[in-house]
């Protein structure tokens, strides 16, 4: 049995706890927040303690922690579980600094012990299964892929100013999921953004609406769209293009009912909401997570794709702010 502590009991710690106390595998016995009540709160609902992170950290009958803190904290609690010995999974991403993410990697190289990012997405059943078509090489060589990313509604704007931006806070995911699908980061990243859904977000220092284009040496191509506003739902799709057929994943809908008459053909909208998109990527995250350890296999999501994503990131502001391409260096990497 897998004795986990959750560090961070907000929104998406509160989704966390449900899928460690659920899995046969796991017991959620500690959790802690900056709000103590908040950690109270939650540790009362689930059967769990509420502790301190030092006293977490200190207790070797706990194997494992999953850090869904701010994200300013992340690389710290990463150093400090992994000096303590503990598996650790991390939700994305490894910081708001490059800079600080490679001095984390660093640090916990010689733990002996993996740390998972938790890029969720890649366990949507949806992308999945696309991945694993690709795989098996359904459509040939990968040749084009076409990313898309709506948010129902932005966010608010107290919450922009702390994000770390668009490129960072909302496309990594989307960075994380063209280099999983393409077998590895790009060479060059060319990315243009403007604030035209609020413009409180560009007052903000930061954009609403982005393209970005991702280039390999070998040719292969990768657009990413994200918006902060799609009234009608929580849209994101996936299209890959291979040298002998085409792989999409389209939206999950409200319901699978299609209406056609005389007067056209209609169907539900997306659902509204990402935990309503991505409950079971959750869960099968956390699934694979555990089974990683119980196992002894690797990680299926590693430090060094969270350094991955959050390069490509960085490369995205910088382009979208000077208008030129940024090329993707290995000192950006980690390698």
């Amino acid at each position: 049995m897998l004795n986990v502590a959750l560090l961070g009991a907000g929104r998406i710690g509160q989704v966390h706890a449900r899928f460690i106390a659920a899995n046969k595998d796991s017991r959620l016995v500690a959790i802690a927040d900056a709000v103590p009540e908040a950690a109270r709160s939650l540790a009362e609902s689930t059967g769990a303690q509420a502790r301190s992170v030092e006293e977490i950290l200190a207790d070797a009958e706990i194997h494992a922690v999953l850090i869904a803190t701010s994200t300013d904290t992340h690389s710290d609690l990463i150093e400090r579980a992994s000096a303590a010995g503990k598996a650790i999974l991390c939700e994305k991403p490894v910081d708001l600094s490059l800079e600080r993410a490679l001095r984390c990697q660093a640090s916990v190289a010689g733990a002996g012990r993996e740390v998972m990012i938790g890029f969720n997405r890649r366990f949507d059943p949806n992308f999945a299964a696309l991945k694993a078509a690709l795989d098996a090489g359904e459509i040939g060589r990968p040749e084009l892929l076409s990313i898309t990313s709506f948010d129902p509604a932005p966010p608010p704007v107290s919450y922009i100013k702390v994000s770390g931006g668009l490129f960072r806070d909302m496309m990594i995911h989307d960075f994380d999921m063209a280099c999983w699908i393409m077998g590895g980061p790009p060479a060059r990243v060319t990315a243009v953004g403007s604030a035209i859904v609020d413009p409180a977000i560009g007052e903000a220092g930061d954009v609403d609406t982005a393209a970005v284009t991702l280039a390999w040496d070998d040719g292969r191509i990768a657009v990413i769209k994200n918006s902060r506003r799609a009234g009608y739902g929580y849209d994101q799709r996936v299209e890959l293009l291979g040298s002998e057929g085409l792989l999409s994943a389209r939206n999950v809908l409200e319901n699978t009912v299609e209406k056609i008459t005389t007067d056209g053909a209609s169907s539900a909208k997306p659902v509204y909401f990402f935990l309503e998109r991505y409950m079971r990527a959750y869960e099968a995250e956390w699934t694979a997570f555990v089974a990683s350890q119980t196992a002894g296999a690797p990680v299926p999501v590693t430090l060094k794709d969270g350094i991955a994503a959050l390069a490509l990131a960085e490369a995205a502001t910088t382009s979208a702010r000077s208008g030129e391409t940024v090329a993707v260096t290995r000192e950006m990497l980690g390698a």
